[in-house]
């Protein structure tokens, strides 16, 4: 079934669960993550994001994950992660993704706020969700290329979210859902993050709609709950999903290597039930269990 991101929320909220946003940039991922959704009963958001476009241009993944989601038995939001410019969000809404992010956090707050307010007329126009964020989500030393703000070259705290800024630019933007930083990082991290969760509560009471935790992988499953109990609705979460296939991968190969009939299919088949696995994991816990 394919919902919307507001949607999609709506439904976390009454359920009292979190929602899961898995970066999708082949079939194998696809499948997997929507096999676990179904398989669970739980929601769920699947994501393209721009830096995959060297994997899979979305004009080849995007209808593919539109059709998916419409032929799913659970509620499926088709959603375009860390959209930096107007033409990969156009190229988006075309295809029919029900969901956009508009990533202008590196930008000065007023710049922020004009891109935002830009993609959301456009997007309000075609019944579109849009994310937006605030703050600086960090990039751990061996995170993913969305941007270049590490814990090495700023005090983290820095780059926290603001609640007072954050309900003025909800208000400015009429944004759907608005990514915050509190201490996450994208990637792997090389130690422990130090989440500041109560200021998702602050933030919660200044702003009344769906908070987004970006920088998933590798937080606990108590954090994650207390962060969804807290006001988090969608969690990105992709890194340690993708490094669990690669070792059902290099698992697979080391077991077969004597096995001259293996083929490629059976490989990617491999890889694909790895990712399965870790985000049913990931899954219960968005789900409380």
């Amino acid at each position: 079934m394919l919902v919307t991101l507001k949607e999609i929320c709506k439904i976390a909220d009454e359920r009292g669960i979190g929602v899961g946003a898995f970066n999708v940039p082949n079939l194998e991922a696809l499948t997997a993550v929507v096999e676990a959704a179904e398989e669970l009963n739980a929601p769920v958001i699947i994501a393209h994001v721009e830096i995959h476009e060297k994997y899979v241009p979305i004009e080849v993944i995007g209808p593919i994950m539109i059709e998916t989601a419409k032929n799913a038995s659970v509620p499926v939001c088709v959603h375009l992660d860390h959209g930096t410019s107007l033409n990969e969000i156009m190229k988006a809404l075309r295809i029919g993704f029900t969901s956009v992010m508009i990533d202008a956090s590196s930008e000065d707050y007023d710049t922020n706020v004009e891109r935002t307010k830009e993609i959301v007329r456009i997007a309000h126009g075609m019944g579109v969700s849009v994310e937006a964020e605030l703050g600086h989500i960090l990039v751990s030393e061996k995170g993913a290329s969305e941007g270049d703000v590490t814990p090495n070259n700023v005090n983290p705290k820095d780059c926290y979210t603001d609640p007072e800024k954050a309900r003025e630019f909800v208000k400015n933007t009429e944004v759907d859902a608005l990514a915050i930083a509190f201490g996450t990082a994208h990637g792997v991290y090389a130690a422990k993050p130090v989440l500041d969760l109560q200021r998702i509560m602050e933030i919660k009471k200044k702003i009344d709609i769906p908070l987004v935790m970006h920088g998933g992988s590798g937080v606990s499953s108590d954090e994650f709950k207390t962060a969804i109990q807290n006001g988090i609705k969608k969690i990105n979460y992709y890194t340690y999903m993708a490094l669990a296939g690669a070792d059902r991968v290099k698992k697979f190969l080391y077991e077969n290597r004597d096995d001259d009939s293996v083929q490629f299919h059976d490989i990617v088949m491999a890889g694909k039930e790895g990712m399965k696995e870790n985000v049913k994991i990931a899954m219960n816990t968005f789900l409380m269990k």
